[in-house]
């Protein structure tokens, strides 16, 4: 058996294993899963916005504008979580807001109605994660607690730029449709040469990984979403366990949607038009990084996994190639055609994402390539997992994954002798610890839980938050405005003045 006589028997595999792709695997490739009809609700629901932010000074000014400026009927509050931040981003974040209030009252002065609206905003400050518990979770856990009673949490990243009308469309397609989530994927930053070639790559394997319409099925096993931009239904989180259920979660964005679909939950995930992912990733070494932090977390530290997924990868991707090559010099026209179809064939799935990214469609043709790429990063993954890196991000290392899963399987349980943090020195308990006890620390317990303490009180004049924030009522709750506060309609009320909250 020559070697050409092997690679034409791969190379048939490759292309049943493309058609079958094609045919048979929820249309992962398609590209018109985007927010369904939706009808004006005759109430609009109280939302609140949680965006927690370590070290985001520089993609601030790019993001939190637009979220201030969202225009919604209802009550809304936005609540930043800043985690333990080193560049400032309290400041930017409290500089920003201070912008908006200014320009509110240039339009309130000038008699323009129309620039009137927004949202205010609390800045909050997390406190160190406990064991077991992620960064990101454990400072949108402090988000969520603060918002109290709302019907729906929009869960955000600091790096996401929600148009115009964001919000109002993702209310209108969750009650519409009586959706318990509805998430959808930022269209990611693609400007660099780097950026072009793997970030439309970045999407289109995820949804190979989780069919969007397989996801958005409510018998289907499959539950995904995407974290940068999540509505989700507050009280069915906290019946499905809140958090702390998934609280060790590197990819929560999906831990979350299982925990809220194996409850009994609604969930919707599909292509953003309106929410945007500002965060560059210029070089190459910053899109492996992006890439590498969690490829072997979505394998679930499987050699096994890995391993199918180094064959299924080299089947599907460079077998085609390798035909079409080898073909072509030893003149096996019908090797070299066989290789091409399947060439064609998987740029043909790859081209919607392509142009969803407004990039040359010639560029599908370099998905193998890619792929490549993404192929070494999973590998590379696996190999951090192994010298006990583990996930890393921001200057967290999360190195003993074993223990992050093992911590979430109990259930936001802690462990006799798990270390409590405490509210940090200069920081309002109630603006950011969450729950405390009399000793000042505060419990790790399931939200909605029977043994979860009740939140500590705050003063009768309003929210306390963070020195300096710019504080706003929760929903529906009278409140008092601090010096310096916003109001949606961009009015301010003097230094400790009482009145209602100004939607």
């Amino acid at each position: 058996m020559t070697g050409l006589t092997v690679l034409t028997g791969f190379s048939i595999a490759a292309l049943a294993g493309w058609v079958w792709l094609t045919l048979g695997w929820g249309g992962y490739w398609r590209t018109d899963q985007r927010l369904p009809a939706r009808r004006t609700p005759a109430e609009w629901p109280a939302i609140a916005i949680v965006v927690p932010a370590r070290d985001e000074a520089d993609v601030l000014p790019l993001t939190l504008p637009s979220l201030l400026a969202q225009d919604y009927p209802g009550p809304v509050t936005l609540v930043l979580v800043d985690d333990a931040s080193t560049d400032g981003t309290a400041d930017v974040a409290r500089d920003l807001a201070a912008a908006e209030l200014a320009r509110r009252a240039a339009a309130r002065a000038a008699g323009d109605v129309a620039g009137l609206g927004g949202v205010g905003l609390t800045v909050l400050a997390s406190t160190p994660p406990p064991p077991g518990w992620t960064g990101k979770l454990w400072a949108l856990r402090h988000g969520v607690e603060y918002a109290g009673d709302v019907e729906f949490v929009l869960l955000t990243d600091a790096d996401i730029a929600h148009r115009p009308g964001s919000l109002r469309s993702l209310v209108e397609a969750a009650t519409t449709h009586q959706l318990d989530m509805v998430s959808q994927m930022a269209r990611l930053r693609a400007k660099s040469g780097w950026e072009r070639l793997i970030v439309p790559a970045f999407v289109y394997f995820f949804a190979m990984l989780y069919p969007f319409r397989w996801s958005n099925r409510p018998r289907s096993a499959v539950a995904a979403a995407a974290g940068g931009c999540s509505l989700v239904r507050r009280r069915v989180l906290l019946d499905a366990g809140g958090l702390a259920a998934v609280r060790g979660a590197v990819i929560d964005d999906v831990a979350i949607a299982r925990l809220i679909k194996r409850a009994g939950g609604r969930t919707w995930l599909g292509l953003a038009d309106r929410v945007d992912s500002v965060r560059p990733y210029p070089s190459l070494a910053d899109l492996w990084n992006m890439v590498a932090r969690s490829a072997y977390t979505q394998l679930r530290h499987s050699p096994l996994l890995l391993a199918a997924t180094v064959a299924g990868m080299l089947l599907l991707f460079a077998v085609p190639v390798a035909a079409t090559v080898a073909g072509a010099v030893a003149g096996q026209l019908p090797l070299a055609l066989l290789g091409a179809a399947t060439w064609l064939l998987l740029a043909g799935t790859y081209l919607p994402m392509i142009r969803y990214y407004r990039q040359p469609a010639p560029a599908a043709l370099l998905l193998p390539f890619t792929a490549m790429l993404y192929l070494a990063m999973t590998v590379d993954s696996a190999r951090r997992h192994r010298a006990g890196r583990g996930a890393t991000w921001k200057g967290r290392s999360y190195g003993n994954p074993a223990e992050a899963e093992a911590a979430t399987q109990r259930g936001g349980q802690t462990r006799p002798g798990d270390a409590r943090p405490t509210p940090g020195a200069g920081v309002s308990a109630a603006a950011g610890a969450g729950p405390v006890s009399a000793n000042g620390r505060v419990p790790v317990a399931r939200e909605g839980s029977d043994d979860a303490p009740a939140p500590a009180p705050r003063p009768a004049a309003g929210p306390t938050v963070a020195p300096g924030a710019i504080p706003r009522s929760r929903p529906g709750e009278p409140g008092q405005h601090a010096s310096g506060s916003t109001g949606s309609d961009g009015g301010s009320t003097a230094a400790g003045s009482a009145g209602p909250a100004e939607w």
